[in-house]
């Protein structure tokens, strides 16, 4: 089935994500998507790309969710995977404050490169909240029915029976996994919460919250492996 990103939802997300797909919200924001580029607006990431972060972490294999909001709005930014940009573009400011929390956390110096394919790779659903945006204007694609579509993705990883760790920064990542253990039915999951990393706020809890020395005790206690958080 293909999403309202025009972009084809791989078969291990189908069965969570084809009846949220098939309703009136979800065809909105896809007539939306599709009027706004045919009005010449720009819109990151680009089509065959929206849907990243699921093609590169089976429902099955993820280990780790990191939420964030939604796509860098800059171009060549975006692509797909929250924070992430590809090999030899600047990394943003927020993902400088996460590779630096990375060094202070478990002692890997800043990496080279600013693409987390690596970690998608190893079970780290690296999810934006909302999934697309229009070029130079954070939040512009916000409340435009991506909620109902991520928020089934956070509830099929709360519910799929393995212990996971959901690493929320910043407010929207906190009020959309507020059901997180509700959602568990009997599993034993690790919800992490800070401020974002932007430089608006990472002074205010983000740095010093050691996420990934965290994440990686709990995925060890739970036989479910540690990451490796180098690049």
């Amino acid at each position: 089935m293909t999403s309202a990103a025009s972009d084809p939802v791989p078969e291990s997300w189908r069965p969570a994500l084809d009846p949220v797909l098939a309703s009136p919200e979800a065809r909105r924001l896809g007539g939306w998507l599709r009027a706004e580029e045919a009005a010449g607006k720009r819109v990151y990431p680009p089509r065959g790309q929206r849907l990243a972060a699921l093609a590169m972490t089976p429902l099955d294999s993820v280990r780790v969710v990191i939420l964030g909001q939604d796509p860098y709005h800059g171009q060549g930014q975006a692509h797909g995977l929250a924070f992430s940009v590809r090999h030899g573009v600047k990394p943003p400011p927020s993902l400088v404050n996460i590779f630096k929390e990375l060094e202070s956390d478990i002692g890997l110096p800043r990496p080279a490169t600013g693409d987390l394919t690596k970690w998608a790779e190893q079970g780290v659903l690296l999810l934006n909240n909302t999934l697309t945006v229009e070029a130079g204007k954070a939040g512009s694609h916000a409340g435009r029915g991506w909620d109902a579509i991520t928020d089934a993705c956070v509830a099929a990883v709360a519910a799929s029976g393995q212990a996971t760790v959901f690493i929320l920064w910043g407010s929207h990542a906190k009020k959309k996994a507020g059901r997180v253990p509700e959602l568990g039915k009997g599993a034993h999951h690790l919800v992490l919460t800070a401020p974002h990393p932007s430089p608006l706020s990472a002074h205010s809890g983000f740095f010093g919250s050691r996420p990934f020395s965290q994440a990686n005790a709990f995925l060890e206690e739970n036989g479910r492996g540690a990451i490796d958080w180098s690049l």
